[in-house]
């Protein structure tokens, strides 16, 4: 029986994942050094513990460093070795004895999936904690919180029951011009609004403070009820005004589907932030294919220039692509398109371009 792995799958293999590892070691090392020197002076200003710096920022820091720029590595692993490869004649021997580009391409396809499923891993479950603590620690030692918080804000917090508040002073956790609405069958039965409306974290309330309800009958007549104080329990929390693209790290992939849901009921237009991350999540794993078969196919020839030339190239397109990924965050947020199309169009266009350097390159 044919082993499933020969010995050219396990060598090119080991090539890959050891190159991939390495060049990842060494990269992290010099961009730690180059953010401590950017971060240094906040670390400074607001006294941040050494231990604190090291365990709950660059401790946390680093897999979601090593996964937000793993086309980058993965991109300049596979035009490294295979430049190497081609260069010392090994692709002529691998293709010389009767193996096709395409059961070349096999080794390669395997390690790129072992390093999709391991970024797979991190984006869904492991990063998402990990972030808990790093985004945390930024919030104190280097970016504080916004004190103007948020102004103009619609909830549909339940099926026919809406709130409105005019603006929330996350200082003192207070909604201000705050009105709650039910709604049924197309008609409004009730009012609440308040001046304000404090969040009470023992009772998990709201503590409204200058009431007026209005109930609004079918007949002629209106019940109005008004008050100083009233305490009151909706579906709706403190946190749900710091709902931001930060938060949105710190979510499990269950919970990201949720807050998704729960956003989309509630018509909340931070929904694009939990779109964005939800998409990226699984889309950026699976660039490891397209930019290893890019890879290949560029440099598994003898170029003049050398590896070098390969190696310039490699950057100059996965630096592209990563950039290009950004970029499509800003359709979704301009509205131009919905999030599934646009955080997967870098790797459609890319998934073309490698099919046809891959056409190319075998031919």
């Amino acid at each position: 029986m044919e082993p499933v792995l020969k010995k050219i799958d396990k060598y090119i293999i080991k090539k890959f994942i050891m190159t991939f590892f390495i060049a990842l070691l060494l990269i992290i090392v010099i961009v730690i050094i180059f953010d401590i020197s950017e971060k240094i002076g906040n670390f400074v200003e607001n006294k941040a513990p050494l231990k604190a710096i090291v365990m709950d920022y660059y401790v946390n820091w680093v897999p979601y460093f090593m996964n937000m720029f793993s086309p980058l590595f993965v991109f300049i692993t596979v035009i490294f070795f295979t430049s190497r490869m081609a260069a010392d004649s090994e692709i002529i021997a691998i293709l010389s004895c009767g193996v096709s580009y395409r059961r070349m391409m096999r080794p390669y396809i395997i390690s790129a999936a072992l390093i999709a499923l391991l970024s797979l891993s991190l984006n869904l479950w492991i990063i998402p904690r990990a972030n808990v603590t790093r985004v945390k620690f930024e919030s104190t030692y280097v970016k504080h919180r916004n004190p103007f918080g948020s102004s103009n804000v619609h909830y549909q917090i339940d099926t026919g029951k809406f709130v409105y508040v005019e603006s929330f002073a996350p200082w003192n956790n207070t909604a201000y011009g705050f009105t709650l609405e039910d709604i049924k069958d197309n008609r409004l039965v009730s009012k609440l609004s308040a001046e304000t409306a404090a969040w009470d974290s023992t009772k998990g309330a709201w503590k409204l403070n200058k009431y007026f309800i209005r109930e609004y009958n079918e007949g002629l007549e209106d019940r109005v009820r008004t008050g100083t104080r009233i305490d009151t329990v909706i579906s709706l929390t403190v946190t749900d005004f710091y709902r931001n693209k930060n938060t949105v790290e710190t979510l499990p992939i269950a919970q990201l589907d949720g807050l998704i849901a729960q956003q989309k009921l509630r018509g909340d237009s931070n929904v694009m932030y939990a779109q964005i991350e939800k998409h990226t999540r699984y889309a950026l794993p699976f660039s490891a294919f397209i930019l290893t078969i890019m890879g290949v196919s560029l440099s598994s020839r003898k170029r003049r220039g050398g590896i070098g030339l390969n190696i310039g190239i490699g950057i100059a397109l996965s630096f592209t692509y990563i950039l290009f990924l950004r970029f499509s965050q800003m359709f979704v947020y301009s509205g131009a398109m919905p999030p599934v199309v646009a955080l997967w169009l870098p790797n459609l266009i890319f998934g073309i371009v490698a099919a046809f350097l891959y056409y190319r390159a075998s031919k």
